[in-house]
This record gives C-alpha cells, sequence and structure tokens, in this order.
C-alpha cells in the first residue's frame, strides 16, 4: 500500500532473484479502501508516491502499478472475494470486513497482472495464509512466495504505520518482539507471560494474544505441526502486530 521502507525493498530483491535478469519484477502501489473499517486510518494513511516511484526505480523494478480507487471499484461494483475458514480469527475479529478486501483487491492485482511469482512477507501471517487459501481453492495460477519479516535493530518489525508512533511509543513497541521469544520458551504458559511482559510497557494496549495452529488459525491439536504466536498491539491509535512460528514439540 505504499509508504515503502526497508521491508518492501527486501520483498522487491526478492522478487529481482526469482525473476532473474530476463524476468519482470512488478510492483503494485494501491491504499486499498475496502479494506479499512470505518474507524480506521484510510484518510491519514502515509501515500508518498513519489518517493516510493523513485525506490522503485533504485531498486530495478520493471513496472509501477498504481491505479486509481475508480479503475480498481468501478460505480455498481458489487462483486467480492470472502474466504471462510481463517478470516474470523487474529486480526479479522477485530477488524470485520478487512480480509474480504484484502482477497478482492489481491485477486484482482493477480487478474489484471498475471504474475507467475507474487511475494508476501510473513509479518501479516494471517493475510500470507488466506492469500494461500484463495489462490488454492480458486486454482489462480500463482505461485506464493513468502518471505521473513525485516526489522529494525531493536527488533521491532517494519511497517509503514511505524511513523506514526510517538518518541516514547517508538521506544517501547520492541517489547512485542522481546514478550513473543520469551513466550515461545514455554508454549503451555506462553499467552500469561506475554501479556505480563507486554503489560510492562505503560504505553501499551493488547488488542490479541493467540496461540494457535499455524496452517488452520484454530487451537492447537495433537495433528499440529507448526505452532504460531501472534500478537497485535496498540500503542495511542497505531495498531502494530507481530508473530513467530515454533516447531511443536
Amino acid at each position: 500500500m505504499g509508504a515503502l521502507h526497508a521491508g518492501h525493498l527486501a520483498l522487491i530483491r526478492r522478487a529481482r532473484k526469482l525473476a532473474g535478469r530476463r524476468g519482470t519484477v512488478v510492483v503494485s502501489i494501491f491504499v486499498n479502501p475496502i479494506q479499512f473499517g470505518p474507524k480506521e486510518d484510510f484518510s491519514r494513511y502515509p501515500r508518498p508516491f513519489a518517493k516510493d516511484a523513485a525506490l522503485c526505480h533504485e531498486n530495478g523494478v520493471d513496472l509501477l502499478f498504481n491505479p486509481s480507487p475508480e479503475q480498481m471499484y468501478p460505480p455498481g461494483f458489487s462483486t467480492y472475494i470472502d474466504e471462510g475458514a481463517l478470516g474470523d480469527a487474529l486480526c479479522g475479529r477485530s477488524r470485520p470486513g478487512h480480509f474480504r478486501g484484502v482477497c478482492t483487491v489481491v485477486a484482482k492485482l493477480f487478474h489484471i497482472l498475471t504474475p507467475d511469482i507474487a511475494v508476501f512477507g510473513k509479518k501479516d501471517f494471517q493475510q500470507l495464509a488466506i492469500i494461500r487459501r484463495m489462490v488454492r481453492d480458486l486454482n489462480i495460477p500463482v505461485k506464493i512466495d513468502a518471505f521473513d519479516t525485516v526489522r529494525e535493530h531493536d527488533g521491532l518489525a517494519l511497517s509503514s504505520r511505524n511513523q506514526y508512533l510517538t518518541t516514547a511509543e517508538r521506544a517501547q513497541a520492541p517489547i512485542i518482539r522481546r514478550a513473543l521469544l520469551t513466550g515461545a520458551k514455554n508454549i503451555r504458559t506462553a499467552k500469561k507471560i506475554i501479556s505480563k511482559l507486554i503489560a510492562t510497557a505503560p504505553l501499551a494496549k493488547i488488542d490479541y494474544i493467540e496461540i494457535l495452529d499455524a496452517e488452520t488459525l484454530r487451537p492447537i491439536t495433537p495433528s499440529t505441526k507448526q505452532i504460531l504466536i501472534a500478537a497485535a498491539v496498540f500503542f495511542g491509535k497505531t495498531r502494530l502486530i507481530d508473530n513467530l512460528t515454533v516447531a511443536k514439540k
């Protein structure tokens, strides 16, 4: 959605590696209105397009796709894609309708650009899982490549929303990553441990902490192979997400 940072540039470099010298790397920049709730930050979401375009050019992007909302959603638009199994947990629970907007716009981008491979970051783990499911279920001929979360020196996951943080909020935000790493050492008590650690940051307000099966985004079962530890935390009005996965022992 623009406001490119080092995490996005890492995805671009990954795409270039996968495409090779003769391949084409396309970046879409589109602040998607239908994935924002009525009380969310659509109007203030950063849109530094000239800077983003320059970064794309400097990093070897061949095509920058920047449609208008009117081009993506013409008058009378009424067709949406709604994944039904993974979207009601985690962020979907606190952001109703969000993933319907994500699936719809990503499906449209796939059909317009017809990529062979699409690169997504693991920071938005639920989004990644839902897009993979949509591609599988709708037989969309694209391979989804997942790239590890890119972080600041203190562990904070890179996000376009980090620029909203005040100096005090930014100083406390790395507690999310530290709490997840500590909680991962003992899955049975991870949720309690993570909650207590995040609570030590006075400006933090927990939206959710979840320990789930990484494939189904449902409670862990005997057949679970990978465990997802995920959190969403508010610092002021800024909502930050992070996660990690561990093998079930």
